[in-house]
């Protein structure tokens, strides 16, 4: 018990002048508590292997066990970043509406609590996130899934009787399926018709200042129906749209520019080995890399099932929705990438017809508008959420999929102050929008954190602001 004190005194220190204070905390006191190439398929395997997260066998926690087993399905997979985030919350709110319908403590996300009184939570969990990750990857991996499944609930039989691992099975299915329905008629799908930008206005070719598809790959734009998606949360996609990006002319902006131009570069001879380091790590994918920290953190202070399951079912669905927040606003104001500037000659100096972002060494510069950064609108979101939970002055240590090696930090700032380096060093956004997206990130998990899961009977800020 002397845990559950510690634990949430610190976070009410930290969080007392936020109005997130009075949202996700009071939660905690009242119930205790781009594709992966082939090239990078070894590294993949040794994350797998080499985090601690990672090893069913050793986890007894199946939410955390089931984090982990979504991870690696989505690496296997090379779902892209901003699909990502989608796929995070269906399973997460999937687990929490299942393990919280036995025992409500939180209002639900979707789904009444009515499971039957002896199901069982591990059971209902497994099979929720089993059955979310085989709509979603059945057909590429389905043996996999189906035998990670069969291990899960076979490891419940020592300790649990048979008729409650059936009860929270069934339980845990039937919350999958109406979470699953739900969002098929979100606006997701079907998929819209490819998206190439702007490429002229009122007779003007190539426009200056507007995104057009980007060398090398020169793809359409990414997603675009997420700019319009039906949120989790929010009210609507636009509830929080950023202003439009820096005028062509702002000195801020040709300062950003610039620095890309000169940090960013391939060839750049002005950034260090450390900065190179630094952007090709987090060239990573960004949800999967915050549930990693998360399921850190979590084992490392001793979480329960149920605070295990809250606790990633607000971190993903808010992601969800900031994805959702960000492409709203890269999709109203469609403004070019540096790559395009730099060539076009918008930055200070002349044109530069050759000129490549150093990400064109790994994965290239994304198929979307520049403004804002999605990287850093959803570690603006996750940081913020995470900080509530276990305090902004937390160390962790992260894994990427795409460099070896494990970067530390001794707090959630440090990170993202990083994040926004590696995105300029990767030669991909401009510094201004990195801090507009941590920014846009924080306003949706604040306004998340104060409307979704919250203890039963919790009224404080019940409004739809």
């Amino acid at each position: 018990m002397s845990n559950n004190r510690n634990r949430l005194g610190v976070v009410h220190k930290f969080r007392t002048s936020t109005r997130c204070g009075r949202g996700l905390l009071s939660l905690w006191r009242r119930c205790g508590g781009a594709i992966i190439h082939s090239a990078k398929l070894m590294l993949v395997a040794a994350l797998i292997v080499s985090s601690p997260l990672l090893a069913s066998a050793a986890t007894p926690d199946p939410v955390l066990e089931w984090i982990a087993v979504m991870n690696n399905t989505v690496l296997a997979a090379g779902t892209p970043p901003n699909v990502t985030g989608r796929v995070v919350a269906l399973v997460s709110a999937s687990v929490f509406d299942a393990v919280n319908g036995i025992d409500p403590r939180f209002r639900p996300i979707h789904v009444r609590p009515d499971a039957p009184h002896n199901a069982s939570q591990r059971a209902a969990a497994i099979q929720a996130a089993s059955a979310i990750l085989m709509n979603l990857y059945g057909a590429q991996q389905g043996g996999t899934l189906t035998a990670q499944h069969d291990a899960s609930l076979a490891a419940l039989a020592s300790t649990e009787k048979p008729e409650s691992i059936a009860a929270g099975v069934a339980w845990g299915q039937s919350v999958a399926d109406a979470i699953w329905a739900w969002k098929l008629t979100d606006g997701f799908a079907p998929t819209p018709p490819p998206f190439f930008g702007v490429q002229s206005i009122a007779g003007t070719p190539n426009s200056l200042g507007f995104w057009r598809p980007t060398p090398p790959a020169n793809a359409s734009g990414a997603t675009p129906q997420l700019a319009t998606i039906t949120p989790w949360v929010l009210t609507r996609p636009s509830q929080f749209r950023l202003p439009p990006p820096l005028a062509l002319n702002n000195p801020e902006y040709l300062a950003d520019l610039n620095e890309v131009r000169e940090m960013g570069s391939l060839s750049s001879t002005s950034r260090s080995s450390e900065q190179t380091e630094v952007a090709l790590f987090w060239a990573l994918n960004t949800p999967l890399a915050w549930d990693r920290v998360a399921a850190q953190l979590s084992a490392e202070r001793g979480l329960s099932l149920a605070e295990n399951a809250h606790l990633f079912a607000v971190l993903n669905v808010t992601l969800a929705d900031a994805i959702t927040a960000c492409w709203d606003s890269k999709y109203r104001y469609i403004f070019w990438r540096p790559v395009t500037a730099i060539r076009a000659g918008a930055a200070p100096g002349d044109p530069d017809a050759n000129w490549k972002p150093l990400l064109d060494s790994l994965t290239g510069t994304p198929a979307h508008p520049e403004y804002p950064s999605a990287h850093s609108t959803y570690s603006g979101a996750a940081a913020f959420i995470l900080a509530a939970v276990f305090g902004e002055n937390t160390a962790f240590s992260l894994t990427s999929e795409i460099r070896p090696g494990t970067r530390s930090y001794t707090s959630f700032s440090e990170a993202i102050a990083e994040i926004a380096d590696a995105r300029v060093f990767g030669g991909i956004h401009l510094r201004s929008s990195c801090a507009r997206g941590n920014s846009l990130g924080r306003a949706v998990a604040d306004y998340v954190s104060r409307h979704v899961m919250r203890a039963r009977g919790d009224d404080q800020d019940d409004d739809r602001d």
